[in-house]
């Protein structure tokens, strides 16, 4: 009888995920044309559920920290950490 075939681990290629907005977890870490940023309070929907919003904070800069905004349905590439 022939032994089955160990299966084999797949590393994934880069560390970002494609996420739905409302799968933003604290940690996160986003990146645009104008740096790094962190996702430092859980998502929440306006709009009818349409819009979901997230408070960010630059990376190195702890005291910057603005509202993002992005459409529901629109996947976002983010760096998970931890």
């Amino acid at each position: 009888m022939a032994k089955p075939r160990p299966e084999k681990k797949r590393e994934p290629a880069e560390p970002t995920a494609k996420v739905l907005p409302m799968e933003l977890q604290v940690g996160d870490r986003l990146a645009d044309e104008t740096g790094e940023w962190e996702v430092i309070a859980p998502p929440y929907s306006t709009a009818g559920g349409r819009v979901v919003h997230a408070r960010v904070q630059r990376h190195d800069e702890p005291a910057s920290w603005e509202i993002r905004s992005w459409d529901v349905s629109k996947r976002i590439s983010v760096k998970r950490v931890g």
